[in-house]
């Protein structure tokens, strides 16, 4: 029996709320002064919230992997990322609202800055050019046709846009444009499969043009194309868990992952302030709140170990505000480690704390990677954190006889 089917049988109703509080890309590597951006930064009410909870450490899929951003959620929210592979244009035009029919094919775009000269990248986000700029792009790239396709581009955030092709026979299994990296050309789109090479020809098609267009912007000259995809249909969060649940996040791909699975996704502003408004205000309407932040990631992204250890400060300074609304079962961790040292997502494990009332409570306290090491959770995978969850939550019957 899959894991998925086992909650689905044995989820059951008790009024008890369960908070997800997921710092992205948490987990970090030493700095400058030999510790962790968690481990540097001041956090006395993460510290004291762990010595009356259990915690550990856990693998987004498996060792050595190193996940996305989709595959690590997915993995928190209890899907197996290993059976359920979710393209990022999916997860952007789902966030932003857009509708995906099944004849569409989706893919996030990444403005970005090529040398004229070389036509290698230079900056594979083109400096985080603000949204309004890049709405200004999307503008301009909307005057792209392609006889026989429907062609929608909207402007995601900063330097992000979802692209939509819809026509028949579109398939996926293509590659990506992004090589991921800096001093390399933007790479074709290619079938992985035969039946996928219209969708490869239509969207190179598109590229071409795309890339005439932008030749003579400053600095957002290019664009790559990452994720392309259709949607696969998902079990919800209210058939595997029986939970009514909702999303409180700033960024519109993880407003995608949610209405994935069949949360509500709220209007949390754009601020760690904004989302805790949200998260009192829907208190009594919800069982389960997914509690997004963002710039952490952002900052391990751009290499910033002060800006990252800042926010993680920021986020200390609300978590009085989230046990004053008493949570049944709180859990804090990460979908994914981006070190700054690293300026890319990793595959190290992720500090993970589990309060509730009927925990057993380890000796740790402090909540970082190096003293996670030793808590009771042990070793898991972010598969196994729902199950825990609903567990403490009074949320599961027994299984057999």
């Amino acid at each position: 029996m899959k894991q998925l089917d086992l909650m689905k049988e044995l989820h059951v109703s008790s009024g008890k709320k369960i908070v997800m509080l997921v710092f992205d890309g948490l987990g970090g590597l030493p700095g400058p002064g030999g510790k962790t951006e968690l481990q540097t930064a001041r956090t006395p009410n993460l510290d004291k919230l762990c010595k009356d909870s259990i915690v550990g450490l856990s693998t987004p899929i498996s060792p050595g992997i190193t996940p996305g951003s989709g595959p690590g959620h997915l993995g928190l929210f209890g899907y197996d990322p290993l059976e359920y592979q979710i393209g990022r244009g999916v997860l952007e035009a789902l966030g932003i609202g857009l509708v995906l029919r099944p004849t569409c094919l989706a893919a996030r775009g990444n403005f970005c800055t090529i040398d004229p000269a070389t036509g290698v990248i230079t900056d594979r986000r083109a400096g985080r050019i603000p949204t309004e700029k890049c709405a200004e792009l999307v503008d301009k790239l909307s005057s792209i046709n392609i006889e026989g396709v429907d062609i929608t581009i909207r402007p995601v955030k900063d330097y992000r846009f979802a692209l939509i092709l819809d026509a028949e026979g579109l398939e996926e299994g293509l590659t990506e444009t992004d090589p991921l990296r800096t001093g390399e050309k933007p790479l074709p789109v290619e079938a992985l499969n035969p039946a996928a090479k219209k969708s490869a020809d239509y969207l190179n098609r598109w590229l071409a043009e795309a890339f005439e267009i932008l030749k003579d912007e400053r600095p957002a000259n290019a664009c790559t194309l990452r994720g392309i995809a259709k949607d696969p249909g998902m079990p919800s969060y209210a058939e595997v868990y029986g939970l009514k649940s909702c999303a409180i996040a700033t960024y519109p791909m993880y407003k995608g992952l949610s209405r994935l699975v069949g949360m509500d996704v709220l209007d949390a502003g754009d601020t760690t302030a904004t989302e805790i408004a949200t998260l009192k205000s829907n208190w009594d309407r919800y069982d389960f709140f997914f509690f997004h932040i963002k710039k952490t990631d952002s900052a391990g992204e751009d290499g910033n170990f002060d800006a990252k250890v800042k926010v993680i400060e920021e986020v200390d300074a609300v978590i009085p505000e989230i046990l004053s609304l008493k949570p049944d079962v709180l859990v804090i961790t990460g979908d994914h480690s981006t070190p700054a040292a690293l300026k890319s997502h990793s595959w190290h494990e992720l500090p993970i704390l589990l309060y509730a009332k009927n925990i057993r409570i380890d000796p740790v306290e402090a909540f970082d990677e190096i003293s996670c090491m030793q808590g009771g959770l042990g070793h898991i995978r972010h598969v196994d954190i729902m199950p825990l969850a609903m567990a403490h939550a009074d949320r599961l019957n027994k299984y057999g006889a």
